[in-house]
This record gives C-alpha cells, sequence and structure tokens, in this order.
C-alpha cells in the first residue's frame, strides 16, 4: 500500500524486481513477487518446478531483453537465490550425486576441507584448523542409528549448492553469448555469512518445530521420513555439527559476528576485459561494503552525493580495483569493525580482537545471561595464523587492549554504540518504538489479498477469535477456499469441501484436525463462520471450534494442540484460494479457488491473549532465524 520510495520499486535502487523479499523460501512452492505484486509459479514441482531455475530463466529473459532492446545501455544484476539458505531444497538426483560422501561425519568433513583449501592455496599452508567447541558434539558422540539421517542432510544440502552453482552457470553462459562476458564484472560471493546454526543439534524436516518449541521430531521420526529430505514434503536444515563443519577452519557459524566463522565468505571475481591475472589469489583484507565502491569505480561513475535531493553518507567502502593488477599492492582496507547481538570484533592491519558474547544456539538464560563487561577477548595475529587458531591475548596484552580502543573508537563512529544486548525487546516494536500496521482487535479482508505476511494481518494465535466469511453459493453448490493462513508445513484453513463447510487446523505438517458439516450448504448467501474457543492456561494450547452459517451451528470439533509463536517463515494469508503449499490435503495446491461469490472476510479475535507468556529469548531465536 506504499509508500513506494524504496526498493524493490522502480527507480529506487532497480528498475525490475522478481523473486522473494522474506529471508527464506521454500524452493519449490516460493512466496514470489515481481516489483510489489505477488506472483505464482507457472508449474508445480511435479511438473519440474524450482525456485532456483526459475530465477535463473527470469534473469536471462531480462538480461537477453535489455540487450536486443538497448544493446548499448550497461547493466547492473543483483542476482540472490534462496541457495543455500534453509529450507535445503534440491532435486533428489542432485542429492544422490553425493551419496556417502558425508558418512564420515563433520570432524572428518572439517579437515578434508582444510586440506583441499591448502592444496588449492586458497589458505596459507601454515593455517590450523580451530578446536571444536564443546557445544558441539563430535561425530563419534552422535547415536549411530541417527548418523544415516545427519549424513542425509548434508548430501541435500551439497546437491543443493551443486543444483544453484549450476544455474549460475546457466546465466553466465548466457551473458557470454550475449558477447559481454569480457567486459562484464562478476561477483559470486558464496556463504550465509557463515553457515546457519539454527537446525539444533539432529537438523529438522520442519524448521517451524524448532521456532515453535513443540518436539514432535523425535530420532524415530527422522528416521522415518529420512527420504523427505529435500523434497516438498519437508521443510528442512542440517544440524549445528554441519554448520561448523561448512565454516571449516575457522570457529563458530552465523550470529557469531565476531569470528571468522561467523563473517568471512568465498569470492570470485571475474572480469577478463581488465583483470589479466586469470586464477590469481588476492590475500588483501576485503568486506561487503567494498563491493558498491568497487562497481562504481569500474563503472566510471561517481559516488552519489544526492539521491532524490537528499545528501547521502558518505560510502564507507573501499574499491577493490586497485588490487586487480597487482597481487602485492598495500592492503587499503585496514581496519573493520564487527558486531552482532553484542559478539564484536575488530580488524586492523592484519591483527583482529574478537569476543563472543552469545552463542547463537543458546538463550541468555541457558548462557547464564552474560554481563558485557565480563566478556572474554581473544586477540589474533593474521599474518601468522589465517584461522583464528592461536589465541595470543595472554600474550600481548597491550596489542590486545589498542585493538578493544580501536573497536570503541570505530563503534562510536559508525553509530554501534550504545551496545544493547537485549534481545527480545528490539524485536518488540511497542519497546523499540516502530510503527505496527495492524492494530485493535478486528480485521477485513477481501478476495484478491493474496500473499499477505503473517505480520500483515490480526495475530490469532493463543486467544479465542472467530473467522467470519459472507458468502454466496451459486446453484450445483460450491467449493474451494474462503482464507488460509500457513500452509502444509503448519497453519489454518476456512474452506468447502464438495460444498460442505470445512476447518482444518494443520499442526506443523504432522497432525491435521478438522471439522467438517454434516451437508452440503445449499444455493443461497450466508453469513459462515469457525469460531475457535481456547482452552487456555498457557501458549500453543488446544480449543474447541464451533463452526455456523448464519448463527446457526452446523458442526462442533476440537484442536488438542495449536502453534504457539508462528505459523511459517514464508507462506502467507490468502483470501478467496490458497497460494503456495495447501493446508489441509482436501485440497490441491492448484485449482483451490472459491467457486462462489466471496464478498468479505473478517477476522475478531477474543481478549483472552496469552502471548505475554512468550519467553523474550525464544522471540529473539524466531527473528534471527528470519535472517
Amino acid at each position: 500500500m506504499g509508500p513506494f520510495d524504496h526498493w524493490p520499486t522502480p527507480g529506487n535502487g532497480m528498475e525490475h524486481f522478481f523473486g522473494f523479499i522474506g529471508g527464506e523460501t521454500n524452493q519449490w512452492y516460493p512466496a514470489l513477487y515481481e516489483g510489489t505484486r505477488p506472483v505464482e509459479p507457472d508449474r508445480t514441482p511435479e511438473e519440474g518446478y524450482h525456485f532456483m531455475a526459475d530465477m535463473t530463466d527470469k534473469a536471462i529473459d531480462w538480461a537477453r531483453s535489455q540487450k536486443s532492446l538497448m544493446p548499448d545501455k550497461p547493466f547492473f544484476m543483483y542476482f540472490a537465490p534462496g541457495a543455500t539458505h534453509a529450507p535445503h531444497h534440491v532435486p533428489t538426483e542432485w542429492a544422490d550425486r553425493y551419496k556417502g560422501a558425508f558418512d564420515q561425519g563433520w570432524d572428518a568433513v572439517r579437515a578434508e576441507t582444510l586440506a583441499r583449501q591448502k592444496a588449492s592455496g586458497t589458505v596459507p599452508e601454515n593455517t590450523d584448523l580451530t578446536a571444536r567447541s564443546e557445544l558441539i558434539p563430535a561425530w563419534e558422540e552422535t547415536d549411530p542409528q541417527m548418523r544415516p539421517v545427519l549424513a542425509r542432510e548434508m548430501e541435500v544440502y551439497a546437491g543443493f549448492l551443486s543444483y544453484a552453482d549450476h544455474h549460475v552457470g546457466r546465466l553466465v553462459d548466457a551473458i557470454e553469448e550475449l558477447g559481454e562476458l569480457d567486459n562484464t564484472l562478476i561477483y559470486y560471493i558464496i556463504g550465509d555469512n557463515g553457515a546457519s546454526a539454527e537446525g539444533t543439534m539432529q537438523g529438522s524436516l520442519n524448521e517451524s518445530m524448532l521456532l515453535n518449541q513443540i518436539p514432535l521430531e523425535t530420532p524415530e521420526y527422522m528416521r522415518e521420513h529420512i527420504a523427505d529430505l529435500g523434497t516438498p514434503r519437508a521443510y528442512n536444515h542440517y544440524a549445528i555439527g554441519w554448520a561448523h563443519a561448512m565454516c571449516a577452519p575457522f570457529q563458530w557459524t552465523k550470529q557469531a559476528a565476531s569470528h571468522w566463522g561467523g563473517t568471512r565468505n568465498a569470492t570470485l571475481v571475474h572480469w577478463p576485459a581488465r583483470i589479466t591475472d586469470a586464477g590469481g589469489l588476492r590475500s588483501q583484507f576485503t568486506h561487503v561494503i567494498d563491493v558498491a565502491a568497487t562497481v562504481l569505480e569500474a563503472a566510471g561513475l561517481p559516488e552519489p552525493v544526492q539521491v532524490h535531493g537528499v545528501t547521502q553518507e558518505p560510502m564507507h567502502g573501499t574499491s577493490m580495483v586497485y588490487t586487480f593488477d597487482d597481487a602485492g599492492a598495500p592492503e587499503r582496507h585496514e581496519t573493520q569493525y564487527f558486531e552482532l547481538v553484542c559478539n564484536r570484533g575488530i580488524y586492523h592491519k592484519g591483527w583482529s580482537a574478537v569476543t563472543m558474547h552469545k552463542v547463537p544456539w543458546l538463550s541468555a538464560a541457558e548462557m547464564g545471561h552474560p554481563v558485557l563487561d565480563d566478556d572474554t577477548w581473544e586477540l589474533y595475529d593474521g599474518s601468522t595464523d589465517f584461522s583464528q587458531a592461536h589465541n595470543l591475548a595472554a600474550e600481548h596484552p597491550e596489542k590486545l587492549r589498542e585493538l578493544q580502543r580501536l573497536f570503541l573508537i570505530q563503534a562510536a563512529r559508525f553509530n554501534v554504540l550504545p551496545l544493547d544486548d537485549r534481545s527480545a525487546e528490539r524485536f518488540n516494536a511497542e519497546r523499540a518504538g516502530r510503527p505496527e500496521l495492524v492494530q485493535g482487535k478486528s480485521q477485513q479482508l477481501y478476495p484478491g489479498m493474496v500473499r499477505l505476511s503473517e505480520n500483515s494481518v490480526l495475530n490469532l494465535k493463543n486467544k479465542s477469535h472467530t473467522v467470519t466469511a459472507k458468502i454466496t453459493v451459486p446453484e450445483g453448490g460450491a467449493r474451494g477456499v474462503l482464507i488460509a493462513q500457513g500452509g502444509a508445513f503448519g497453519g489454518w484453513s476456512l474452506y468447502l469441501h464438495e460444498g460442505v463447510l470445512t476447518y482444518c487446523y494443520n499442526l506443523l505438517g504432522v497432525q491435521r484436525f478438522t471439522v467438517r458439516a454434516g451437508s452440503p450448504l445449499p444455493a443461497g448467501t450466508y453469513e459462515v463462520a469457525a469460531a475457535f474457543t481456547y482452552d487456555g492456561g498457557g501458549m500453543g494450547k488446544g480449543g474447541e471450534v464451533l463452526l455456523s452459517a448464519d448463527g446457526e451451528p452446523v458442526a462442533r470439533g476440537r484442536v488438542e494442540q495449536t502453534q504457539p509463536f508462528i505459523f511459517s517463515l514464508d507462506e502467507t494469508v490468502d483470501v478467496g484460494s490458497e497460494t503456495g503449499t495447501p493446508v489441509s490435503d482436501d485440497y490441491g495446491a492448484r485449482g483451490n479457488a472459491f467457486t462462489g461469490t466471496l464478498h468479505w472476510v473478517r477476522l475478531d479475535a477474543g481478549g483472552d491473549d496469552h502471548d505475554h507468556e512468550a519467553d523474550p529469548a525464544h522471540r529473539m531465536t524466531i527473528a534471527m532465524s528470519r535472517q
């Protein structure tokens, strides 16, 4: 609804946008937007659809059209796939290419990875493998019966990365066919700012179980569903041990901005017309903020001083162009701070000082509510210790103090201060002073309103509520979805099945509670409703469901348990049909639109809200998992 003066709308960064706008999306049933308009895939997974292939096709089509119609105009493309962020979705044959490749476990894989890195010259020969945290079990400590599941998680991930790389190759080939490859600067940055350690110690078939704190995934369940990993039947994530292995040879993972395991990524730069040292390696320190400055210098464009009349803060990045011709050029990006949830680090002229304040997968309560002043700082000399394996804090206390002071100077300069180690409180809009889109206890929606994010509609979790729809059933009856929230991995839906009013509550894709009227609705206009009476006594409890038509009861039933925190990371609320995966097995992902006339749908929330009982630290976990 606007204002349309920011990304991704035209004229504000990009002229065209296609993709998803959340932190992640289902690769088989993605939540897609073209500009600000929601769009749906043209095929199902069974018909060969996968988002990575679709995104690549769209990018190739755009590049071809641009060069065909305006051949003299240079193009800029930001190609940001969901791969390999969770969920790890890939055609089974790609995962099967890696069968047996990870049976040796994550400890062995870390050592093998470092050996390959040394052989390729991408890390110094004297690089040591950092120690695995005691918080992460050794492979030999895992349950032998679970190891096939754990290995399959990694086979799926590896297949997903290969599949993504294949499609990036298609895009590069298309640029070459256009005759533009030699004079196109390509950055290929691989990684999720450190691999994600948000998949628990055993991994998951459905991330939402972790976020809702409903431990339905027993080891037996994981073994029974091993074949579902990577397929449309799962929304999977690998175990923490694999995340750590994917950050080899460094310590820690994503969210640990203090250490290289949480920040450092492999990067390829390709520009044959300008870079003559094909296959060459560069070791000067660079940061992602340097990419924009590099692109501007490469294109011969000045840094913008004003945009739409607004004076811009000078860019903080340093162009990397100076490294293209000279592998030994003196480093220009000499200092860089890092901070996330008070995990802090500072790099300066080869040295780094770092401190871990919060372990990514532990809450503040589990860590004993650490105090910032009690954090232990570590010191590393990058000239001799590429992987941050040898802490020199005790040997060089003056150097450590120098870098600690420098961190504070940089933190003050770039608005990191004041340091704030609150977690969920910062994501609470009311406490943080951010506006909220949805307020009050009632919201009316209309047909055609689809792909509404969870934050765009009234929150009905952990409270009594009523969903009412005004409909007209034609002669011969009607079928289809009136309103649905979430999808096959958790949500609820009110719909007509073969003319019969039906309500389905899908608990994390494991159990479906269905309440159905006894007979089809005859032709006519009705106000149909599903009234949910919440049990109370905490979050995620069950409740009684009453279905009615024009106030007359037509069915009663029970939902034994509900999702307390989130329905989905990417699925949405849809009125008049359901996009993405279906909540109920009564209808499919296609052809589920209501065949009668839907006038409106109203959501009404009761006053028995239990959301205040949520653990603030868990809200933080949910927020960080969306990144």
